[in-house]
């Protein structure tokens, strides 16, 4: 077992359309693939129990803010989104505008959505490169329609929130993290996280 992604370099002779990767996905429901912007497939080690348990609590949360606000709908880290840039991405949870996402085809909805959550997580687990997630949250933050972005380090106990067109901000040892107006009521309880 690999503890980093595993990195598949494809020949541009042997690039795959959009739909031959999410056939490829399909064909490989048991392993977290994601497609980054050169083409490259990263292959990801799956988490650890604590981490899921972790990535479950925050979700969950998200879950039951959107359900009650009602204007935005959730997504587990099994979904992929496609981005601008042609990466297909999967952060560990996130959130859509109903109005952006009413904006794309049933068939685009079942698929790999060629859109950016206006909001999203990434948790860091203990196999992860830090740097890695960070320039991940780059690239989400120069997407069309994202508008607030977390990367959460359980072991030095911070949150890095990302905002398009502003530096990232480090917070520490938080004991709840707000969704600002982005997410207007949402307050992610940190005791469920760390």
């Amino acid at each position: 077992m690999f503890s980093s992604p595993l990195v598949l370099q494809i020949p541009s002779s042997m690039q795959m359309t959009d739909e031959q990767f999410f056939e490829f996905c399909q064909v490989n429901r048991d392993l977290r693939i994601e497609r980054n912007k050169f083409g490259e497939l990263l292959i990801m080690p799956p988490t650890d129990s604590e981490t899921g348990n972790r990535a479950g609590n925050i979700s969950g949360q998200l879950w039951v803010w959107s359900e009650q606000d009602g204007t935005g709908i959730t997504f587990s880290s099994s979904t992929g989104f496609k981005l601008s840039t042609g990466a297909e991405r999967s952060p560990d949870a996130s959130w859509i505008k109903l109005e952006r996402w009413n904006t794309l085809s049933p068939e685009q909805q079942r698929k790999f959505a060629p859109i950016c959550p206006d909001f999203l997580v990434e948790l860091k687990s203990p196999s992860d490169n830090l740097q890695t997630l960070k320039e991940k949250m780059e690239e989400y933050m120069n997407e069309p329609g994202i508008q607030l972005g977390w990367l959460i380090d359980r072991k030095q106990r911070q949150v890095y929130i990302y905002r398009p067109g502003f530096s990232e901000e480090c917070l520490d040892n938080l004991a709840n993290v707000s969704g600002e107006l982005v997410l207007p009521g949402f307050i992610l309880n940190m005791s469920k996280v760390w």
